[in-house]
């Protein structure tokens, strides 16, 4: 077992380390959560937060009579309390997530880590949770739910997601319009090596059902900023094309590109009324937690 503070365990080479997917999940939100400690973010569970000073219109329920007794000061106990919504998150096991680049974890293992904490992060908060596994079609469906072990059976089905084959979103994002009757939060785990303005015609729809969208988009350092010494021969992992490309091109047009099929994503993610954050593999996923529960305050 590993002897990490509670912050490093938001570090994906320290997780990687731990094996369990149940053990990871807990132990992401325990140093995710103890960061939380004075922060913005109530409205998580039923859990003690902090005091503050009363002010005037505040609910006087809610006064700890108890420090005001040994203190004679007025103070609030503030709680994060619940929400009760539905949370629905597609992951993308596609071939193209398998990649990692040295001492990295794969793009599809921070996209485990990262669903796997979310959902239960939401159990927790008694949220009802749902999961599609996909690549060129459903590989794994868990319609959500908050029963009893629920949970578990959505944890194992985000363990056994290995890579596949191509991406595409029309399948998955048919099947849960099919299944999904009432609104809740949709979160689309994904590299999105995809068209932009398809991405957007598949996720319009999920807007307009009155779902709450959040890309996030995982990719990995070498994808980002590429540092290639001598040319090199590459494959699609794919459609497994190969490309001769130089350090000279990777430097300059592939940066330019990325940077502009980045900037595209978001663009459509926009109009599509959707959240958009960008995930590096190497970074905490204390900043994708993070937008996450930025998201859901904005949301709620």
């Amino acid at each position: 077992m590993s002897t990490a503070q509670p912050r490093d365990l938001l570090k994906p080479e320290v997780l990687a380390e731990l094996g369990n997917l149940d053990l990871i999940a807990r132990a992401v939100a325990e140093g995710f959560l103890t960061g939380l400690h004075r922060s913005p973010f109530f409205g998580f569970s039923q859990e003690f937060a902090e005091y503050r000073a009363y002010s005037e219109g505040d609910d006087p329920r809610f006064i700890d009579w108890n420090v005001y007794a040994r203190t004679d000061r007025t103070y609030i106990k503030r709680f994060i309390g619940e929400t009760n919504t539905r949370l629905e998150i597609l992951l993308d096991a596609s071939a193209s997530m398998g990649y990692s680049s040295g001492g990295a974890v794969t793009k599809l293992q921070y996209g485990k880590y990262l669903a796997a904490t979310l959902a239960y992060l939401a159990s927790r908060q008694h949220d009802a949770v749902g999961l599609m596994v996909f690549d060129e079609q459903v590989k794994e469906h868990r319609p959500s739910s908050s029963r009893p072990g629920h949970l578990q059976s959505v944890l194992h089905a985000i363990d056994r997601a290995t890579p596949g084959t191509g991406t595409e979103f029309n399948a998955p994002f048919e099947r849960f319009r099919e299944y999904q009757k009432g609104r809740g939060l949709v979160a689309v785990i994904s590299d999105f090596y995809f068209d932009p303005d398809a991405m957007l015609e598949a996720v319009r729809p999920l807007a307009y059902q009155g779902q709450d969208v959040l890309l996030l988009q995982v990719l990995d350092q070498q994808e980002l900023e590429p540092e290639l010494r001598e040319s090199a021969l590459m494959e699609d992992m794919e459609t497994h094309e190969r490309m001769e490309v130089s350090p000279t091109f990777m430097h300059a047009r592939y940066r330019e590109r990325i940077r502009g099929h980045i900037d595209a994503l978001e663009k459509s993610a926009m109009r599509a009324g959707a959240d958009y954050f960008l995930c590096n593999t190497r970074d905490s996923l204390g900043d994708a937690l993070r937008r996450y529960f930025t998201f859901r305050q904005r949301r709620g």
